[in-house]
């Protein structure tokens, strides 16, 4: 049987060896971001120049309004799943140094508070320039799986939020610590590349249903339809891939190898991912229903 999969030699930056002799700290965690909003713009653009795809055959804003949305989606993303990762995650650390909440460069963001913060900043947008709320998210819903997608591989490319310990053909032997937590230090540990499988379940697939329900068969007629779609489909995504995903150090501990949130008789649980995951699966199923019955 043959060991792990090596871990690909890939730099966390861009450049690693600079530009014409300037250092040019650029990581592909923040390039996956810049380019999944480019990607997501495009396609609002280009739902917006399609009035035949909308309830009663013109678009709800005009496509010169659209900087005004990136700017409040950007804040929105930032901002939500900073916050999100600090009470969801680590609250007593930030309490005891709270200097360190707006260090976003040091790592840490949760993506339940990012889309908490579009949430609100699509809301305050469409309250701000009269656009039908309903609309505006079920295309906002559209363009976020890009960046999902792209996230999710430079997750991969910086060896972090590896999966659990696997012996699979396809498991990666990712390095730091990820190798230090290995059972032995002689051998190379497997590990699930639960990152690849959110990208492929949350960023590929989703997004692949959401643009065909919305290009094909014009489910932007229903208001809140593809908005619901996405918030199950994210949700069930995640649910699925926390049973490859190693749980995060501060839910671990010798008794709880597993990080279990929330444990039942048995040893079965939930982890704190798929706990926050509950209500995004609850709602997209209702707002669906609710969504298809009013039209």
């Amino acid at each position: 049987m043959t060991g792990p999969i090596p871990f690909p030699d890939i730099s966390p930056f861009v450049f690693p060896n600079g530009i014409f002799g300037y250092d040019i700290p650029l990581r592909w965690y923040a390039v996956s971001y810049i380019v999944g909003i480019a990607i997501g713009w495009q396609v609002i653009a280009a739902a917006l120049r399609r009035d035949h795809l909308w309830r009663g055959g013109v678009a709800p804003m005009q496509p010169a309004k659209l900087e005004d949305l990136l700017t409040y989606i950007v804040i929105g993303v930032i901002a939500g799943g900073r916050l999100g990762y600090v009470l969801f995650y680590n609250p007593s650390r930030f309490i005891a140094n709270p200097l360190e909440i707006p260090m976003i460069w040091t790592g840490g963001m949760s993506f339940h508070g990012g889309f908490l913060g579009v949430v609100l900043a699509v809301w305050l947008f469409s309250y701000r320039h009269k656009v039908p709320l309903g609309s505006l998210a079920d295309v906002v819903a559209i363009a976020a799986t890009p960046a999902i997608l792209l996230v999710r591989i430079a997750n991969f490319v910086n060896a972090e939020l590896w999966g659990r310990p696997t012996d699979v053909p396809w498991a990666v032997a990712f390095p730091g610590q990820a190798a230090q937590a290995c059972a032995t230090a002689t051998e190379l540990c497997g590990r699930h590349p639960s990152q690849l499988y959110e990208a492929g379940l949350e960023g590929l697939l989703l997004g692949t249903i959401l643009m065909v329900l919305a290009f094909r068969f014009k489910a932007l007629k229903s208001p809140w339809l593809l908005s619901g779609v996405f918030f199950a489909g994210y949700g069930i995504s995640r649910f699925i891939v926390e049973f490859f995903r190693q749980p995060d150090a501060q839910f671990q501990s010798p008794g709880n190898p597993l990080g279990l949130a929330l444990e039942f008789g048995g040893g079965y649980g939930l982890t704190m991912g798929q706990i926050l995951t509950i209500p995004m699966i609850l709602v997209g199923v209702s707002v669906i229903i609710w969504a298809s019955k009013r039209t």
